[in-house]
């Protein structure tokens, strides 16, 4: 496992983990913002307005409403982003990450504007009647590069099992373990079951199911958090504060938290911002090409309320429960997974100030360290002569060795750093905890006490679970480009046998996966709306034209 994370690792560096694909994404929101002159800003009421069915006219051909393909597309992406990857990004920026997360979703909201609406445009009917829609059909009809549209298909059939399905149910059937102590592939097993029945329905049982799932869970998730963060009101203030003041200093040191940088923050928050609201992805445009709408525009308006709701409130809530709570830098008793895991050859102490100093330059990439290969004695779980063992980017502490549940006694061999596996050996201890399992223990910090992770559990269910559903539904529309809808069944079936295999895998591969898999769709998106940018500024003003005509009398955005 561990060679096959650093192979991934050393591959997201250079696409979904680098700077470069991070100012691409941002530079490309930005550049629509300006050059739209803010819609997400000025078009907000009137996307209110179209999700109501306003714009509707007799005879719109498509496969669901407009709220239905927003309920659709929010399930994609309101999932384990909002709760895990929320945590796994302050985890590794600190607090400022969330900042990032917020202005991706800012800019994000634009950029779903423009992809939402060019491929709904070029959106055609499928061989079995149904529509079929996404940025490959503008790649193919109108930018006439089917290379480039087959790139993304695949990288959509990628991406639907590293985002839509590999890091659901793992997140699921970790906090079903941790919560209630269900075996993972017990989870993982009736779950994909009740994927199967879902999917094979189609986009109409899909809309049906998430357009009733997504108002309850948006609901339940908002009445949580919001006590949470109420019963931690006097560190309302002081959360906001390292939020916004921690962007141009990074964050200090403390705690178990060892400190994170200014690029590290803005890298991991607009990687995470990203994985939540999917904006310049090509994702949800996927979903909203099936809405009935005779206007491209209207449904690219409709699709602009995405990032607002999935990061900016959503997210946000997340993040407070985090800051307000303070657990993002306490260490708890954990099960410690192999890929978090790094034996050092010198000790060093989190009272002093110097090594705090050398451990935070070396997490966040700025110098090495020296490494430990060799053997450690274990006598009755306990490591002699152990030197600092770095666990989830924290000091580990009261490290303990276990064979089958048992304390171990023997020999444990180390490599460069990595433990080398035994079957049945495990270590155990103290040290930092990030994703789902750190979202619940800020859930416990509050009047729901132990059953906050019943919360939690019951969220992150309901999130996890219709992300998966909607991804299938991406997935299928990529196949059914480059194969034809006949191949669709077979997708299908690899798609919840994956499902399956992800509950007992390893959090930490599955996280690096999604990196990769969301860059390989978003490069040749950004890169195909960006060569539309005139044709985008066309049909908006063709759409208030329209809207002018219809509606008299109005005082339009632009005018």
């Amino acid at each position: 496992m561990n060679k096959i994370n650093e192979i991934l690792l050393f591959i997201d560096s250079y696409v979904g983990g680098s700077q470069w694909f991070v100012f691409l994404l941002l530079g490309t929101g930005l550049f629509f913002t300006i050059y739209l002159k803010f819609p997400q800003f000025r078009y907000m009421k009137y996307s209110l307005r179209i999700v109501r069915g306003k714009f509707d006219k007799a005879g719109d051909v498509g496969d669901m409403s407009h709220f239905q393909a927003l309920a659709t597309a929010l399930s994609g992406t309101v999932g384990t982003g909002n709760i895990a990857g929320v945590a796994l990004a302050i985890h590794l920026g600190g607090p400022a990450a969330l900042f990032w997360m917020l202005v991706t979703a800012a800019v994000g909201m634009t950029t779903k504007f423009v992809e939402v609406t060019l491929s709904h445009k070029y959106r055609e009917i499928a061989a079995d009647g149904s529509i079929s829609g996404g940025p490959m059909y503008y790649m193919k009809n109108r930018l006439k590069l089917r290379w480039l549209a087959v790139i993304f298909a695949v990288a959509t059939v990628l991406s639907s099992f590293g985002t839509g399905s590999l890091p659901q149910i793992n997140s699921i059937s970790n906090s079903m373990f941790e919560t209630f102590g269900i075996n993972h592939m017990l989870t993982g097993g009736i779950l994909a079951v009740l994927l199967g029945f879902v999917i094979i329905g189609g986009i109409k049982r899909i809309a049906q199911v998430t357009s009733r799932l997504v108002p309850i869970m948006a609901l339940f998730y908002f009445i949580g958090s919001s006590a949470v963060i109420f019963y931690n009101y006097q560190n309302i203030i002081p959360s906001l504060v390292a939020i916004f003041g921690d962007v141009f200093t990074g964050t200090a040191a403390i705690g178990g938290f060892l400190g994170g940088s200014i690029a590290f923050a803005f890298n991991r928050g607009v990687n995470r911002g990203l994985f939540s609201n999917e904006a310049g992805q090509g994702s949800a445009p996927i979903a909203h090409a099936a809405a009935r709408a005779h206007e491209p525009v209207s449904e690219g308006l409709v699709a602009l309320l995405e990032p607002f709701i999935d990061t900016i409130i959503i997210c946000f809530l997340t993040g407070m429960v985090l800051l307000s709570s303070g657990v993002w830098t306490e260490k708890y008793d954990n099960k410690f997974q192999e890929a978090d895991l790094l034996f050092l050859n010198t000790t060093y102490s989190e009272n002093n100030a110097e090594d705090v100093e050398k451990l935070h330059l070396f997490l966040i990439g700025k110098t090495n360290i020296d490494f430990y290969t060799g053997s450690y004695n274990v006598a009755h779980g306990v490591v002699q002569n152990q030197r600092t063992v770095i666990h989830s980017r924290s000091v580990a502490e009261e490290v303990k060795v276990w064979l089958n549940n048992q304390p171990y006694s023997g020999q444990i061999e180390v490599k460069n750093g990595r433990l080398v596996s035994k079957p049945g050996l495990t270590l155990s201890g103290k040290s930092l905890l990030h994703s789902a399992p750190l979202t619940t223990v800020a859930f416990s910090k509050s009047w729901f006490g132990d059953y906050g992770k019943y919360v939690v559990a019951f969220g992150l269910l309901l999130f996890a679970f219709s992300t998966a559903i909607s991804w299938s539904y991406y997935g299928d529309r990529a196949i059914t480009y480059l194969f034809g809808s006949s191949k669709v069944i077979y997708y299908h079936i690899v798609y919840v046998i994956g499902f399956f295999l992800a509950s007992f895998t390893d959090t930490t591969i599955i996280w690096t996966l999604s990196g990769i898999t969301i860059a390989l769709m978003t490069i040749p998106n950004l890169f195909g709306i960006l060569s539309l940018s005139k044709e985008m500024k066309n049909e908006v003003k063709l759409f208030w034209k329209e809207w002018a005509i219809r509606y008299p009398g109005e005082k339009l955005p632009n005018s």
